[in-house]
């Protein structure tokens, strides 16, 4: 059982007594290299601007679904988890290399995290969703976050989803992911979070362990 110091949790994140709704927890695993500077970081940022206004439009999405945001690199922990009112993206920046196999290993962790507390205050919870996306391969070592995928995916710990933009290294991306990733159109980020909302209002309008469809991918992607 992991313990988590209180410091970690931000006095006024954890409002359980006034919203005891299930919570459905989205990790976002974002790629700010120096390679997604310009027009692919600006894309981005208005991207996870609309996933917040398509979520907090849904009245019960906004008080289960919960996003937090890691950054790499340096792999950043940029956003805990919090229920849409209260998560507010700040304008991400572009920096360094593409410590892949890092940023996957700390969102597991925090997801682990997030369940016992969860636990600890008798919170129902879905399944959690983790989002990659990058325009890169990982400048780090990534078989351990291969594992982790493959044993999270294989005991329904959570769902992995790479999104390669362009300039990813799709083989490398199948290698670590057990679903197949998918390649992102141009920079159609916008309608890539169109999508995760889309997808994230409805796992959250039904009730924990129910089985859910993925929405069509609706033209984001390359086939």
């Amino acid at each position: 059982m992991d313990y988590i110091p209180f410091e970690q949790i931000p006095f006024g994140a954890d409002d359980f007594a006034n919203n005891p709704e299930s919570r459905c927890p989205c990790m976002l695993l974002l790629d700010t290299s120096g390679s997604m500077s310009g027009l692919p970081i600006q894309e981005l940022n208005n991207g996870i601007q609309t996933l917040k206004e398509e979520l907090i439009q849904d009245s019960l999405a906004s008080k289960r679904v919960e996003i937090a945001m890691i950054t790499f690199g340096p792999t950043t922990l940029e956003s805990d988890f919090q229920t849409v009112d209260n998560f507010y993206p700040k304008r991400l920046t572009t920096t360094g290399d593409t410590p892949i196999g890092a940023a996957v290993t700390m969102g597991v962790e925090l997801i682990n995290k997030r369940k016992q507390v969860y636990k600890e205050n008798g919170i129902g919870y879905y399944k959690p969703w983790i989002i990659l996306i990058t325009d890169g391969a990982p400048t780090d070592n990534w078989s351990h976050a291969a594992q982790l995928i493959k044993e999270g995916e294989a005991n329904n710990r959570f769902a992995f989803f790479a999104i390669g933009v362009e300039g990813a290294n799709m083989d490398t991306l199948s290698k670590l992911s057990v679903r197949t990733p998918i390649k992102l159109k141009g920079l159609m980020f916008r309608e890539f979070f169109l999508w995760l909302s889309g997808s994230m209002k409805g796992v959250s309008n039904k009730n924990p362990g129910e089985n859910t469809s993925l929405l069509p991918l609706s033209g984001w992607n390359e086939i």
